[in-house]
């Protein structure tokens, strides 16, 4: 028998010690698309948001890519690079 039928997803990620990896790759993930969202709205290319940040472009592509860790710093100063407030809470 399957000891995770019956089970909560959560609990099955924590038993295989995949929870606080799944969760923050799925945390970046909604950052980025927000951060993808905002940046087609004020028509900002990758070029343009390097410059902004002032880094290059492939450091860009890092910060964009849900795969590539990333620090909170460079998530308030992507946000701050489109003029927005990165807010982090608890839940």
């Amino acid at each position: 028998m399957n000891k995770h039928i019956g089970s909560k997803f959560d609990d099955f990620l924590k038993e295989e010690n995949l929870f606080e990896e799944t969760t923050a790759t799925a945390a970046k993930r909604v950052f980025v698309y927000q951060l993808e969202k905002e940046m087609k709205k004020q028509k900002i290319d990758k070029s343009d948001f390097a410059i902004r940040l002032e880094t290059s472009r492939s450091a860009v592509d890092r910060i964009l890519d849900p795969n590539s860790p990333s620090t909170l710093m460079t998530f308030a100063k992507a946000a701050n690079a489109v003029g927005k407030h990165l807010k982090i809470s608890l839940a």
